[in-house]
Order: structure tokens, then C-alpha cells, then sequence
């Protein structure tokens, strides 16, 4: 089984391939341009030093969310438009279960923390047995507040990682009672090597989607979505 794996839905744009147990190539960057500059070159890159031919591959996968509305909307609609080019299936990794993936093998309690603005987080908990991933804690949007709360009812050791992590930590240091540490630099971002690898299970068990049905999962309103709600209600 052969994977092509994309992530667009933080601040890090990363490509992958993955072929049953063996990550092919992968392209992560970390830098301030936008993901419309970045990702297609980077797709190519990956492609061409492979010297894969996209028709050998069996699915695209991508990071569906949650995270930048901005970033989940290129990762979409780049895989739409590769899923249907090559009339290949789309298979749609929450994006925050991909982010733990990084931690595969962990025998701690996993916190991903994605920065959402408002001191709130996309996060989730989650736990491994052996590298069979389970989720304590279902992918959502909530305060920093209220994950560090739920992290010290646990009363487990718990790593944090995540672009969140850092903007939390503070936070984390003054208020998480049980033990924890952060993650490495080399995973403590998003991968697209994790959503490949994840995609593989996804893909042996049926869970894939026509390119032309993806939707990504926002899980909350754009600030603009919000700022129009807002003014509507003062209206009244």
C-alpha cells in the first residue's frame, strides 16, 4: 500500500509517501510563507526525487482538520483536486489525532495543543498500547484552562506537543499537577509522515471518502464567521 500524505493545517506544510511499513521521503518545512506557496512545490519535490509515478499510489491523505481555516482549505483543496486527477481515494485524518501519532509508542497520556487564538486550543488526549493508538479524549476546541484540568483528572504523566505547547506553557508550569514534559523539537509539529502511517490503518479499514465528498472539520466559526454574528446580534 502506497500513501501520499499532506498537512497544511498549522504553521508547518509537510509531504509525505509511505509505503506499508517504510516512510518513502518526506518534505516539512517551517517558515513564513503561505502554504499556497509552499505545498504543491513541495509535493513535486518529494515526487520527483522518489521518481514516483502518482498513478502507483493507492490514496491521497490529508490533515482534515481542525487548525488554520486558511491552511485546512489549501490541504483540501489540493487533495481534491489530486484525488480526483488521479481518481484516487481521499482518506481524512483528524488533525489532532495525526499531531499524537508523533508520540506512536509513548507510555505516557498524549496532549496535542494547537494554538486556536482566544487562549483557546484544538486539542484531544490520547493513549498508546504498544503503537495501537486509543483516544481518551475525542479531538476538540476548548480553553487552556479546561485540557490542563482534564489532563490532572487523568493523574497520569502527560507530554504536550503542538505549536500550542509552547504559547501554553506558562500555564501548563503554573497549573498541571501531575508529571509532564514537552515534546521534542523534531515532534512536536505537525507530520505528514504521522498522517500517512495513521492513513494506513484508516485505508485497511474502509475508512476512505470520494475526493469530491472531503469536507474539511472546522470544529468552530471563522473570527470572520464570528465578527458578522457579532455585529448582526449588536444590530438588534
Amino acid at each position: 500500500m502506497k500513501i501520499l500524505a499532506i498537512d497544511s493545517s498549522g504553521i508547518v506544510a509537510s509531504a509525505a509517501v509511505a509505503e506499508d511499513d517504510t516512510l518513502l521521503g518526506e518534505y516539512t518545512i517551517n517558515h513564513k510563507k503561505t502554504h499556497s506557496q509552499t505545498l504543491l512545490p513541495m509535493i513535486d519535490e518529494v515526487v520527483r526525487m522518489l521518481e514516483l509515478d502518482l498513478s502507483t499510489i493507492d490514496a491521497v491523505a490529508v490533515a482534515g482538520g481542525p487548525g488554520s481555516f486558511t491552511g485546512l482549505r489549501i490541504g483540501s483543496a489540493t487533495a481534491k483536486g489530486l484525488g480526483m486527477a488521479l481518481d484516487k481515494p481521499l482518506i481524512q485524518i483528524p488533525t489532532v489525532d495525526g499531531l499524537a501519532y508523533n508520540l506512536a509508542g509513548s507510555g505516557v497520556l498524549v496532549c496535542p495543543l494547537m494554538d486556536a487564538r482566544r487562549n483557546q486550543v484544538y486539542t484531544g488526549l490520547y493513549e498508546f498500547e504498544g503503537y495501537q493508538m486509543h483516544t481518551v479524549m475525542n479531538q476538540c476546541a476548548v480553553g487552556i484552562d479546561e485540557i490542563v484540568a482534564q489532563v490532572n483528572r487523568q493523574e497520569r504523566a502527560v507530554t504536550f506537543l503542538g505549536d500550542g505547547a509552547a504559547v501554553s506553557a506558562p500555564y501548563i508550569r503554573e497549573h498541571c499537577s501531575v508529571p509532564y514534559t514537552f515534546a521534542p523539537a523534531h515532534l512536536n509539529k505537525q507530520r505528514a509522515a504521522s498522517v500517512a502511517v495513521l492513513a494506513m490503518e484508516y485505508y485497511r479499514a474502509g475508512k476512505i471518502q470520494t475526493a469530491a465528498g472531503h469536507r474539511p472539520e472546522y470544529l468552530r466559526m471563522s473570527q470572520a464567521e464570528r465578527e458578522r454574528m457579532e455585529a448582526e446580534h449588536n444590530k438588534k
